[in-house]
């Protein structure tokens, strides 16, 4: 047996991941309760995948898993696009949120904030275009839906940016209002 084992690329991106804690919170939050196939942890590396594959709907997402790598990186051989949908619809978004806050202090730890250097902080927002039809508590117009991310980014020395904080609001939202929220020290 050959002693030099080979972390595949998709198991790279999970290595920042603290699992014990994620797994820790799906069993709090219960997510994984009556499931049989589509487990928490495959729905993440699932969506993961999507995100940097920038797969372009859950038709393409179930189509992706015909290739053996990600069939072995999933614990998944196939799934339909409905128990993709249900799974996306009752999802807790508090893990991600979770997930999202671990992530950052360990970009602190790693950044080794000193005094004398003062980060630079920028606050943006991106809107996310809805279907009204199926997203109606998001309606900003009478013919659009949408959802407004507002995000703070810290940018320090050597070209080093991270997210540090996030809030999503529905698209009437206006930048001023979270400015509060956002701009906290």
């Amino acid at each position: 047996m050959d002693k030099i084992t080979r972390e595949t690329s998709f198991g790279q991106w999970f290595l920042p991941i603290n699992l014990q804690l994620f797994e820790e919170n799906v069993k709090t939050m219960k997510l994984d309760a009556y499931t049989k196939k589509l487990t928490t942890d495959s729905f993440l590396k699932l969506l993961l995948f999507a995100q940097l594959q920038e797969t372009e709907s859950l038709y393409a997402l179930s189509d992706c898993l015909f290739d053996e790598h990600l069939q072995k990186g999933t614990n998944l051989e196939s799934i339909s696009i409905s128990q993709l949908s249900r799974r996306l619809n009752g999802m807790n978004p508090d893990i991600f949120q979770q997930l999202f806050l671990d992530l950052v202090v360990q970009i602190h730890q790693k950044t080794n904030l000193s005094k004398s250097v003062m980060p630079l902080k920028i606050i943006d927002s991106s809107t996310l275009p809805l279907n009204l039809t199926n997203h109606k508590w998001a309606e900003f117009r009478k013919t659009k839906a949408g959802v407004m991310l507002h995000l703070r980014l810290v940018f320090m020395e050597k070209g080093t940016s991270y997210p540090e904080k996030t809030v999503l609001t529905t698209a009437k939202e206006h930048d001023r209002n979270q400015l509060e929220v956002m701009v906290d020290d």
